[in-house]
C-alpha cells in the first residue's frame, strides 16, 4: 500500500484517481480549519477587549448617574416615624443603611422601582441636618457602593398641656415586694423589647387598632400624684372595658403577659425592630409566637396595670425609640405581594 505525505501532494504515478482525490482533501481540510480559527482567536480577543472596556463603564454608571431619595413625610420631625424611599439608577441585589445610629434593611418594591425602609426619629431629638448612609449591591457588577444623602429634621409642635391624673399609691409608693414586682417586668421587658429580627412582617398601612377618639396623645407631659413624668410615649383611646383591640398590622406575638405598670398587655413584633404595644387589658386573646394580620382581634380593653380607668394605650417603639402612633397610622405604606424583604 502506498504511503500518503499529507504534507505535500503525491505524484506517484501508481495511485487510483479516488486516492488522489482523498489525498487533495484530507490535505486540503486543515488548512481551512486553521484559518478559522485564526479568524475565531480575534473575534474573540476583540469580544474581550469590549468587555474589558465596557465593564468599567457599567461600575461608573451606579455612581455617575444620579439616585432618587424621597421620604414620607417630606418634612422630618422628632417623635415621628419616616418611610424612606431610594430610586437607584441600574437593578441592585441588596441595600442597607444606616441613621441616627439604627441599622435599616431596605425591600425592594417591584411596581414603583424603588426600595424603601420604615425607620424613625427619636423624641430627644435636636433640630438640624443628618444623614442617611446607604451602601448597595449591584446586580450588574456585584461590586459595592455607598452613597449618602442628607435630610433636615425639624422640631414638632406637641402639646405643651400637663395632663395630671391620681393612681394607686403601689405606682408612685411601692413597697419592698412591690419594688421586687416592678423590677421583674423591667428584666422582662428590656429582655424582649430590644431585639431585632431581620425580615420585615408588616405590610401596607398601619390601622388603628379600635374605632374610638382619643384621650391623651404622643408627647403630652403626665403627672402622677403630683410628680412629674417624662412625655407621653403613646397614643390613648377611650374605651369602655372590653372593647376588642385589632392588631395595627401583620406580624408576630411578641409578649402577652401582665406587667406591672402595664398591665394585660400584647406587643406585636412587626421585624426590623418595629413593635406596637397594646396596655391596660381586661382580656388578652393571643399567646406569644402567634402570627397575626392586621385587623385580628388580639385582646379586649381594659384597666388592668397603671390606668386611671378604661381605656387602651397603644405605642409604637422602633430600635428602642418610641415614635408617635399617629403619625405612623397617617403614612401610606407599600403593599406587596411578598411582605418578606426581597
Amino acid at each position: 500500500m502506498p504511503v500518503i505525505d499529507l504534507g505535500r501532494s503525491s505524484k506517484t504515478a501508481l495511485e487510483p484517481p479516488l486516492l488522489k482525490s482523498r489525498t487533495k482533501i484530507i490535505w486540503k481540510q486543515p488548512a481551512r480549519l486553521s484559518r478559522e480559527s485564526q479568524a475565531e482567536r480575534r473575534r474573540r480577543g476583540t469580544l474581550s477587549l469590549c468587555l474589558a472596556l465596557a465593564l468599567p463603564l457599567l461600575c461608573v454608571d451606579l455612581y455617575a448617574l444620579p439616585w432618587t431619595f424621597h421620604s414620607q413625610p417630606a418634612r422630618l420631625l422628632n417623635g415621628a416615624p419616616v418611610l424612606f424611599q431610594v430610586k437607584p439608577p441600574q437593578k441592585l441585589d441588596s441595600l442597607t443603611g444606616k441613621w441616627l445610629g439604627h441599622n435599616l434593611t431596605f425591600s425592594y418594591d417591584l411596581q414603583t422601582k424603588t426600595w424603601f425602609a420604615l425607620a424613625g426619629v427619636s423624641f430627644d431629638t435636636k433640630p438640624g441636618k443628618y444623614t442617611l448612609e446607604l451602601t448597595a449591591q449591584s446586580a450588574t457588577t456585584h461590586s459595592v457602593v455607598q452613597f449618602t444623602h442628607t435630610f433636615a429634621i425639624f422640631r414638632a409642635n406637641y402639646p405643651k398641656i400637663k395632663v395630671p391624673l391620681t393612681v394607686e399609691k403601689k405606682f408612685t409608693e411601692p413597697s419592698p415586694e412591690q419594688q421586687t414586682q416592678i423590677a421583674e417586668s423591667v428584666k422582662i421587658k428590656q429582655e424582649y423589647l430590644g431585639r431585632v429580627t431581620p425580615d420585615r412582617e408588616w405590610n401596607g398601612n398601619f390601622a388603628a387598632p379600635v374605632d374610638a377618639p382619643t384621650s391623651d396623645v404622643f408627647g403630652s407631659q403626665r403627672i402622677f400624684n403630683g410628680v412629674a413624668g417624662r412625655e407621653h410615649q403613646g397614643l390613648d383611646y377611650r374605651v369602655p372595658t372590653g372593647t376588642p383591640v385589632a392588631a395595627m398590622n401583620g406580624g408576630t406575638i411578641l409578649l402577652a403577659r401582665f406587667l406591672y405598670f402595664e398591665g394585660n398587655c400584647v406587643v406585636i413584633d412587626h421585624g426590623q425592630g418595629l413593635l406596637t404595644l397594646y396596655f391596660h387589658l381586661s382580656e388578652i386573646k393571643v399567646k406569644e409566637g402567634d402570627s397575626v394580620k392586621r385587623g385580628q382581634e388580639i385582646g379586649l380593653s381594659g384597666g388592668t396595670g397603671r390606668a386611671t380607668g378604661p381605656h387602651l394605650h397603644v405605642a409604637v417603639r422602633w430600635q428602642g425609640t418610641y415614635l408617635d402612633p399617629a403619625r405612623l397610622i397617617q403614612l401610606t405604606l407599600p403593599s406587596l405581594t411578598k411582605p418578606v424583604s426581597s
